[in-house]
């Protein structure tokens, strides 16, 4: 969505760090660059007049001339603007204390609603909570249907009493000359809330109709089915590539409906993302959450310090870490941990797992752009082919479960065998066991400390001592010929064991002697507290 902003920023920024001093033109041509970025991405003209003022002012402050080096210190400024034009806060919904939780979707035809509503009823029972969804659009032709297949590949009940409109008719809630009723979804939502009492959901999401573009009879159906359910979040989705127009939207569906969050859907796409730079700051309301695919995972809450840090190439590893979190088995991890540091044969069916649990944390191409840097290489991580992963999945599951953990005894005729099941030629199949094998050779290097072959630098741990800790996990470690040592080596021994915390997703823990009770969340980058449960 933002790369061309990115490359622009990014390179704008290039420019700055050969400077050990900026002046007041090189700010000035700097603020120029910014802007012309910002409105060619579609950014609103009001948000970027009011962005670059203040980047200039702070730019040319005592907070830059005076700091070591500048150009970083007008990155630092760039980034906290960005930031604060996106919302400043990160928020998410506001719950009932008693009672359901009654939200409502709004937002013009084709912006994605029945889609999010899927995604959002995903997300909330993913967090524990047991929401259902109110067909309450049964203008759109077949949308109670849609919503139906949505519910049901999120794993949330349909409340849908009406069928709306399913012959491709226009109509509008209630009745009138010219007009043709599919039910009211005044009723219908009503309804909804009381389903969901009786049947003890904690949360209903309210789906309802929009138009192709703002017009009286949509403000109004919207206004009172608001008035009628009085909804704790009425939820405005908007489609981020529509630009410009965002800005005009946004400014009706405000004056119309009053809505207390934006939810941002097609992020994955590839406009200039104007939408999401202007609708935050132009109505006051902040962005909740963002639609980043088609799945129905592909779902999460808008962080406007991380989207600031996506947009100037400084990656969002907190997102991933979290993203690992859900994705990785605690047990796998620990077993993988476990055969690493006991340098074992790392297996396919290892690879399997491991793939899995990729698998489960989205794309490829987006877990790769979270990485700081990576920005620059858009072109290429744009041409990365993620079936090849299948075609080396299909490979593996050709194979039996001993050929799986014996790599080494695959011989020709085993082989072919695996090409022909798996669709692929015998030289791919070669050509991943060859990699496999080195895969192996290098993870057995690093378990013994001697870092990454034909790389210098890369230690796997500082030598002697990493041996040293190696051996002690395997249970290998010398023992001192004087009875007293090995005793007062035993005893600090179960001391280390006793204090030793438990490995988390990523497997940590194991040998390294550091509680994260111990650790204070203030001396941590901002937002790594919650993994220590602070």
């Amino acid at each position: 969505m933002f790369t061309s902003l990115s490359d622009r920023l990014t390179a704008t920024f290039k420019n700055l760090r050969t400077k050990g001093r900026l002046s007041e033109s090189d700010v000035n041509k700097t603020v120029r660059d910014i802007r012309m970025a910002l409105l060619d991405a579609d950014v609103a003209l009001p948000v970027v007049k009011e962005f670059t003022s203040a980047v200039r002012e702070r730019a040319l402050g005592a907070e830059v001339s005076g700091a070591l080096n500048p150009a970083q210190q007008i990155v630092k400024i760039v980034n906290e603007e960005l930031v604060e034009i996106l919302g400043g806060q990160t928020r998410t919904i506001r719950f009932a204390k008693t009672g359901p939780t009654v939200i409502m979707l709004a937002g013009l035809q084709g912006a994605g609603k029945t889609t999010l509503a899927g995604k959002l009823a995903r997300w909330l029972k993913d967090q524990g909570h047991t929401p259902v969804l109110v067909a309450a659009d049964l203008q759109r032709p077949n949308a109670v249907t849609q919503l139906q297949v949505v519910g049901e590949r999120a794993g949330v009940p349909v409340f849908a009493p009406e069928q709306g409109n399913v012959g491709g008719h226009d109509a509008v809630g209630g009745t009138g000359e010219g007009t043709r009723s599919f039910g009211d979804p005044v009723t219908v939502s009503r309804d909804g809330i009381r389903e969901a009492v009786n049947k003890h959901h904690d949360v209903v999401i309210v789906d309802t109709a929009g138009r192709l573009a703002v017009d009286a009879d949509l403000m109004r159906q919207a206004g009172d089915i608001r008035a009628a359910i009085n909804p704790h979040e009425v939820l405005f989705v908007i489609d981020a590539m529509i630009g410009q127009a965002a800005v005009e939207t946004a400014e009706a569906f405000l004056e119309g409906v009053d809505f207390t969050g934006v939810v941002l859907s097609k992020l994955d796409g590839d406009a200039r993302g104007g939408a999401a730079l202007s609708v935050a700051k132009v109505t006051g309301r902040p962005i909740m959450f963002a639609s980043t695919g088609e799945q129905v995972k592909d779902f999460e809450v808008f962080h406007p310090d991380r989207m600031a840090s996506r947009i100037l190439d400084m990656g969002d590893v907190l997102t991933l870490i979290e993203q690992a979190e859900k994705a990785f088995d605690r047990g796998q991890a620990a077993e993988m941990e476990r055969k690493f540091l006991a340098a074992e044969d790392f297996t396919f069916d290892d690879f399997l797992q491991q793939m899995s649990a990729i698998k489960k944390m989205g794309s490829l191409k987006s877990m790769l752009k979270m990485m700081p840097g990576m920005g620059q290489m858009s072109a290429q991580l744009d041409n990365l082919d993620e079936r090849e992963f299948d075609r080396v999945e299909a490979m593996v599951r050709s194979m039996t479960p001993f050929e799986r953990n014996h790599p080494k005894q695959i011989n020709g005729s085993r082989r072919a065998r695996i090409a022909g099941g798996s669709g692929v030629t015998v030289s791919e199949v070669n050509q991943l066991l060859e990699r496999f094998g080195e895969a192996q050779k290098m993870m057995k290097q690093l378990a013994r400390g001697g870092g990454i072959p034909g790389m210098p630098g890369m230690g796997g741990g500082g030598g002697k001592k990493a041996r040293q800790q190696q051996q002690q996990i395997r249970g290998k470690k010398s023992k001192s010929g004087n009875p007293a040592k090995r005793a007062a080596d035993a005893q600090a021994d179960a001391q280390r064991a006793a204090a030793r915390p438990a490995g988390g997703a990523f497997g940590g823990g194991a040998g390294v002697g550091v509680d994260p009770a111990d650790l204070d969340p203030s001396q941590l980058p901002k937002g790594f507290e919650k993994f220590l449960g602070k």
